[in-house]
């Protein structure tokens, strides 16, 4: 007899099939993986997964051996949720030899990743604010001195002369704007946060969207309306989702852009709180996702670092200040990207949600 408390608190999805592959058993996390309830998958996995996933070729395979087979790195396709990522997949005979139940664990290999994320964007989070501490400092008090010079030169010079005054007096304006953004990712006291209606600030950030930069891309909405509100500072998460629906608006085809704002209420992920002393659950997903060209793989490694950029004209710190703001947060951020699909996943805590050890 399974012990199904137990299996019902692993972390990663575990499946009891029979021997006609319908699944008589399956834990929170294979509900939440598959996207689909016991009462669904009990009516046949190839509902759920294509017929030729190579989930069934390593069940058949167990059940000819009669013992534990394993295969890593195999790509998952589900075609109700219109998703596919790459898993690590255990198949486990179980009862009697020919009797042909089997036990199926499947581990996300993107969990795997994501510490290695938060990690990246933990640390360039730190970079970019020494960065900022640094500049502030050694040059932006500096930089009233030179204007107020050039000021004077511009009032006794020729007229030739007069143009190369105003020159510097622009070029330190731009250079002190460029100092004031940096600031922004410096060491502040913590935000003040509150209950915050995520749909809210999502309504807002369509807005503003759709009036300006998005102009050209249709966006679409799939949200659950019963989420309860988040735990932040609505200004910030309108400034932090602006970020991301701009990036998704610059990288999708002028003529059929689309972008997917989505909300959904994931349970299970821990997160560092921002002071680092406690941990707590971030349920709350949010999620851009976007039809464009895809992220090149000679960035992902240093997506979230400060000047990483694959635009002409872009800054290089929009997704540096979008990993500050969920760090500040005590969320998490996440990414997959592919030709004509990148999505970006934003995890925050609940308004009820109290920090744990």
């Amino acid at each position: 007899m399974l012990a199904e408390p137990i299996l019902a608190a692993l972390p990663f999805a575990v499946i009891r099939i029979d021997r006609d592959d319908v699944a008589v058993y399956a834990n929170q996390a294979a509900e939440e993986l598959l996207g689909a309830s016991v009462s669904y998958l009990t009516i046949g996995l190839k509902r759920v997964l294509l017929p030729d996933s190579p989930v069934f070729s390593l069940i058949a395979r167990c059940r000819s051996l009669g013992q534990p087979v394993r295969e890593h790195a195999v790509r998952l396709v589900l075609p109700r949720r219109g998703v596919s990522f790459e898993v690590d997949l255990d198949v486990t005979p179980l009862g009697a030899a020919g009797e042909g139940a089997v036990l199926l664990c499947v581990r996300e290999r993107a969990i795997l990743l994501r510490l290695d994320q938060q990690h990246q964007q933990r640390e360039s989070a730190r970079a970019v604010a020494a960065l900022a501490a640094v500049l502030a400092h050694e040059i932006k008090n500096p930089l009233s001195g030179i204007r107020g010079a050039a000021q004077l030169l511009e009032s006794n010079a020729s007229e030739a002369d007069r143009d190369l005054a105003r020159m510097i007096r622009d070029e330190v304006d731009r250079i002190a704007t460029l100092i004031t953004r940096m600031e922004a990712f410096g060491d502040v006291p913590p935000l003040q946060r509150d209950a915050v209606n995520i749909h809210e600030v999502l309504n807002r950030v369509r807005t503003l969207a759709a009036n300006g930069f998005a102009r050209h891309v249709r966006i679409v909405e799939s949200y659950d309306p019963s989420l309860p509100p988040v735990l932040g500072n609505r200004d910030q998460l309108v400034q932090l989702f602006l970020n991301l629906i701009k990036n998704a608006a610059e990288a999708v085809p002028d003529s059929s852009g689309e972008i997917v704002l989505g909300t959904a209420y994931e349970s299970g992920l821990m997160v560092t709180s921002p002071d680092g002393r406690t941990r707590h659950q971030a349920p709350i997903r949010v999620t851009v996702r976007d039809n464009g060209t895809g992220i090149p793989d000679s960035v992902r490694a240093n997506l979230f670092d400060p000047y990483v950029t694959t635009k002409t004209s872009g800054s290089g710190l929009g997704l540096t200040l979008v990993a500050k703001l969920v760090r500040d947060h005590g969320g998490a951020l996440e990414f997959d990207s592919e030709p004509r699909r990148t999505e970006f996943r934003v995890f925050l805590p609940t308004a009820s949600e109290k920090g744990t050890s």
